[in-house]
């Protein structure tokens, strides 16, 4: 566990300024009343320009160096890099004796992660995934339906994270963009299975198919993922770029009843338009998006829980000022990608995949 910090406010460096870093990171650490967003690391124009608007008094430096050759001056690294990075900076991060949280993909393979543990176990440092998802309201509201015992034992969970993009991400059509973690498995599949994970804990078997629905990327911008887990639960899991109309967002069957829910957790909208935690009306869905309930017989509709991704940041603060546990164990991003392996093997030989098979 981190040397705890007491009273004195983490210094934080975050580690670029793309999506992940201006929507999510930079605004949730800033609402964190804990911590202090010290430095943002980004050398494109664009970026450092945008950076310099949206957060005056932050320093701005252009290399990952500058955060190094001051490493006592910070008490966390976030890691929101290109996603062919994040284990190597993290890993530089821990050597530097600074704790680190990573977006994902934590890592590129299961090993790579283990390895990341294993660094920080031996300074006594935290490394944490960023599994910001684990607060979306959808999320929580289904974790509320099932401890309530309202749908009964699930036999069966779907989670789909459809959008349509017209133009695909730059990255996904680069030569190397396999071998640098690109792709919907590895973006938006780490939260669709590490939500799976947590409701329904571990995986037995994988299936799984991908496409490359446009000519120009080299990765896979569709895929569908099959879990069987070892409570007997399965998940089907459904990623997409181009889906130009998505089906449920979630939809739970159970002995009891079945829980349907449309449409996408509204706290990634608020961030881009600059709603903040602590807003009126953060996290809150309006009713038109609420999901409902139906036990054959009758039809209730569930009020959306409020989303709080808020609530991660915050559990970094506890963890970095008292030494304790951060909000989500590293060892879940070791699940994830041992899962992550398991569905590129099962589509890449077009077989189920047993676990046990990896190791």
């Amino acid at each position: 566990m981190p040397e705890p910090t007491g009273d004195r406010k983490p210094r934080v460096a975050l580690i670029g300024y793309g999506l992940g870093g201006a929507t999510f990171h930079a605004p949730l650490v800033a609402a964190t009343d804990g911590l202090d967003l010290a430095a943002i690391v980004t050398k494109d124009p664009t970026r450092r320009a945008q950076a310099a608007r949206d957060f005056p008094t932050v320093r701005l430096l252009e290399t990952v160096g500058d955060v190094w050759s001051d490493a006592q001056g910070y008490d966390l690294v976030v890691v929101a890099s290109p996603s062919g990075l994040h284990a190597s900076l993290a890993l530089r991060a821990l050597e530097a004796g600074i704790n680190v949280v990573i977006d994902k993909p934590f890592a590129a393979t299961a090993e790579d992660a283990r390895a990341l543990i294993a660094a920080a176990r031996a300074r006594d440092l935290m490394v944490s995934p960023f599994q910001n998802r684990r607060w979306d309201g959808d999320f929580l509201t289904v974790r509320r339906l099932l401890a309530d015992g309202r749908v009964g034992a699930v036999y069966r969970f779907e989670s789909r994270f459809e959008r349509w993009r017209a133009v695909p991400k730059p990255r996904w059509t680069e030569a190397d963009a396999e071998r640098a973690m690109e792709g919907i498995i590895y973006d938006i599949g780490s939260h669709l299975i590490d939500q799976a994970l947590v409701l329904f804990g571990p995986v037995r078997e994988v299936y799984a198919e991908s496409d490359r629905r446009r000519p120009a990327v080299r990765v896979e911008d569709e895929a569908m993922i099959a879990l069987t887990h070892a409570s007997g639960v399965r998940s089907h899991l459904f990623m997409s770029a181009v889906a130009g109309q998505s089906g449920p967002r979630m939809s739970a069957y159970g002995e009891r009843a079945t829980y349907v829910k449309f449409g996408l957790d509204p706290q990634e909208d608020s961030l881009k338009r600059g709603v903040r935690p602590g807003d009126a009306d953060w996290g809150d869905e309006s009713a038109d998006g609420w999901g409902t309930l139906h036990d054959g017989t009758t039809r209730a509709t569930i009020p959306t829980e409020r989303g709080a991704y808020e609530n991660y940041y915050a559990g970094v603060d506890r963890a970095l000022r008292t030494g304790g546990a951060p909000p989500v164990d590293p060892n879940d991003a070791v699940a994830s990608l041992t899962v992550i392996e398991a569905a590129k093997l099962s589509a890449r030989e077009r077989r189920v995949v047993h676990l046990d098979e990896l190791g």
